[in-house]
């Protein structure tokens, strides 16, 4: 049990990373890409390659300036500066210290970044400049390795600085395509699971009422309707039950008064019919279902649930309000062809009830 507790807390722990990192997914990029170049300027100095250096402190100014921009929401000029600085960066660096440096694999890096934002960032037909930008991203490496494949760097490096640069650079691409490809299934994961969520939560308010959690007509009918075409299980009752003077306790104490008996009801019927369906039938109307009860059980148990009404008061801040409920009961017969025909004389049977003095059970015509 511990080992699986330990599990669910490390995978709500990532979540909230992963989704934290999606959710400020440009900023961190932009201040990853800082810190590259903040080491490569480090690496340059060491080396000196002066120009370098000089372009890798360019390119850290950039980067912040690019935090600053995200932190206003203005993500597309700091999508385009990445662009266009990692591309230059390139070029410059493979100018100066040769392709066996392999800075080539900055372009690369970026790859992921074009894809994973372009697609936030440009809709419909606009997102063929993505497509443009790949093309000329792989056209610029083409370009670089045609015309520095056989040219002697600027700067020649030590192999050992060499390897390093080599090693870090693919770090880099490969942290990259790592990163936001998790990034991805991440999102497309907790989009779809946001859609599930959603479409549970309506077909829960299709069948659910949202005050009460007790069941609509649309829920509650479908199950009356499968007993009265199952004839094996077709004994059932049905009680139709309605709070007395509603109306009054609305006008009195306010429809937050009246929402918190309405609630307070249900958790009683709840608690005393145990194993039956409610329904929420409208307004202050509740319909309960007892399943495989003659009239005069279901009459016992409404008495019952009567008379706990009666003595169990809602409490409403510094109120203590006593209500009454009026309840019609009905048994199935094979006259009722449709659960409305059941229910609708229960309803009769309740009315009877409300014209003869309320706080009544009434189980038969009159």
């Amino acid at each position: 049990m511990k080992a699986m507790n330990n599990t669910a807390v490390q995978q709500d722990t990532l979540s909230k990373t992963f989704g934290f990192l999606v959710k400020n997914s440009f900023a961190f990029t932009v201040g990853v890409m800082g810190l590259v170049h903040a080491g490569l300027l480090l690496f340059m100095a060491l080396t000196g390659v002066m120009p370098l250096m000089l372009f890798n402190i360019l390119s850290v100014v950039v980067y912040i300036f690019c935090f600053i921009l995200c932190r206003f929401g203005l993500i597309m000029p700091a999508y385009v500066s990445i662009v266009l600085e990692v591309t230059l960066y390139t070029v410059i660096s493979t100018y100066y210290i040769g392709l066996r440096c392999g800075t080539y694999c900055f372009l690369f890096s970026i790859v992921p970044i074009i894809i994973y934002f372009g697609s936030y960032l440009f809709k419909g037909s606009k997102r063929l400049s993505v497509a443009v930008m790949l093309v000329l991203n792989f056209a610029v490496f083409i370009a670089l390795y045609i015309r520095f494949s056989n040219v002697e760097p600027v700067y020649d490096i030590e192999p050992s600085a060499r390897l390093f640069l080599v090693i870090y650079s693919a770090f880099a691409m490969v942290f990259s395509t790592v990163f936001y490809n998790a990034m991805y299934i991440y999102s497309s994961e907790h989009e779809v699971n946001v859609l599930e969520r959603k479409n549970e939560q309506l077909t829960s308010d299709a069948k659910e009422d949202a005050l009460t959690n007790l069941l609509n007509r649309r829920g509650f009918l479908p199950i009356v309707d499968s007993l009265m075409k199952n004839e094996g299980s077709s004994k059932f009752c049905v009680a139709f039950c309605d709070i007395d003077n509603f109306k009054h306790i609305n006008d009195s104490h306010g429809h937050e008064a009246g929402d918190e008996v309405l609630k307070h009801i249900t958790v009683m019927i709840r608690k005393e019919m145990e194993g039956c369906d409610v329904c929420r039938w409208g307004g202050e109307e509740i319909v309960v279902l007892m399943k495989g009860l003659e009239i005069d059980e279901a009459r016992d148990r409404m008495e019952h649930l009567r008379k706990s009404i009666e003595a169990n008061p809602t409490f409403f801040f510094n109120k203590t309000l006593f209500v009454t409920i009026t309840i019609g009961v009905a048994q199935n017969e094979e006259r009722y062809s449709t659960p409305e025909e059941v229910i609708k004389t229960a309803d009769a049977r309740m009315y009877y009830g409300k014209q003869h003095g309320k706080n009544i059970v009434v189980y038969e015509d009159h």
